[in-house]
């Protein structure tokens, strides 16, 4: 079994970052930690990454992104937008992939740590606000409020979520419903259904957990127009929409006479291969840019204020309303 990092700190009685500012020589530390987490490595015959060490005191030059799921169509896109702007400003990327798992995103975070990236862009929030904090690299987040200092970057979720229910109240329907992820209000993306609600106070909102599998999903839409045979469904991601026009079509509906379907999210994918559906488009190359822009500033050790960059969201029209 290949010794850790985390292993070092738990056998010398220090943070993974402390072992790590051994390994790299950085910042001060007494002498009994530096002996601790000495004796430790090599007890555990610990062989540090030369990854970022090789680099002769250089900058790494190296991001980190950590997502909740690479293969998904938005985050593919959005992540090949920041390795691009990320490359153009002389950075390279290292792409990590929690899959909503907590345990990953800890290593994974540990693990950049140890490299001594320059920063970190994270779209994935399993952890403690302590985990996050514990990070000396600079964090930019998208979409999700990982720590109080920690600025977030997003498109405008409450205006998405207006204009997903005022496009659907003008098309004259009487039996909205939205389907929505994990109920997370801690989230800026519960935004959107909040603005949904703005407009439509009475219309029912469910939740389908993202653990859900494919099949699951289908079941729980199946059930829900079944139930609550709505004219007119906001999904708040792009491929629930897509499933639920699949859903609608194989009972016999009609879209858009029958059900009426809006999503959220607006890909390139979505544009070239379903523009049928109507949907809130994410400006994403903007998103990219403002990202790695407020990162490197802070790279640099300029101020970036704490809080929500939105940007502004649009309608594609699509035939799906």
């Amino acid at each position: 079994m290949v010794t850790k990092l985390t292993d070092v700190a738990e056998l010398a009685g220090v943070s993974p970052t402390t072992v790590s500012r051994v390994i790299n020589k950085k910042g001060y530390l007494s002498e009994k930690t530096i002996k601790k987490v000495k004796d430790a490595m090599q007890e555990l015959g610990y062989k540090p990454n030369t990854l970022a060490r090789g680099l002769q005191g250089k900058s790494p030059q190296l991001i980190g992104l950590i997502f909740p799921n690479i293969s998904h169509i938005f985050y593919a896109e959005l992540i090949e937008y920041l390795e691009q702007e990320l490359f153009n400003q002389g950075y390279k990327t290292i792409i990590c992939n929690s899959q909503q798992d907590s345990a990953k995103e800890r290593e994974y975070l540990e693990m950049l740590t140890a490299n001594q990236v320059d920063g970190i862009i994270s779209g994935s929030h399993n952890l403690g606000i302590s985990d996050y904090n514990r990070v000396g690299a600079p964090i930019i987040s998208f979409d999700r409020n990982l720590a109080p200092d920690i600025s977030v970057v997003a498109s405008d979720n409450f205006a998405g979520g207006v204009l997903a229910a005022q496009t659907l109240k003008q098309t004259g329907c009487q039996k909205p419903i939205m389907i929505s992820g994990n109920d997370d209000s801690s989230s800026p993306t519960s935004n959107r259904q909040l603005g949904f609600s703005s407009v439509f106070p009475d219309a029912p909102v469910f939740h389908l957990s993202s653990d859900f599998s494919a099949i699951r999903k289908e079941m729980e839409i199946t059930k829900l127009l079944d139930e609550v045979q709505p004219d007119a469904l906001f999904a708040s991601d792009d491929l629930t929409a897509m499933l639920v026009m699949k859903i609608a079509q194989t009972k016999g509906l009609t879209i858009p006479q029958d059900l009426k379907v809006i999503g959220y999210d607006g890909t390139n994918f979505i544009e070239n291969y379903v523009p049928q559906l109507a949907t809130i488009k994410q400006p994403l190359r903007d998103i990219a840019k403002l990202t790695v822009e407020l990162l490197l500033k802070k790279i640099n050790g300029q101020e970036v204020p704490p809080g929500i960059y939105k940007l502004p969201i649009t309608l594609l029209p699509g035939k799906s309303i």
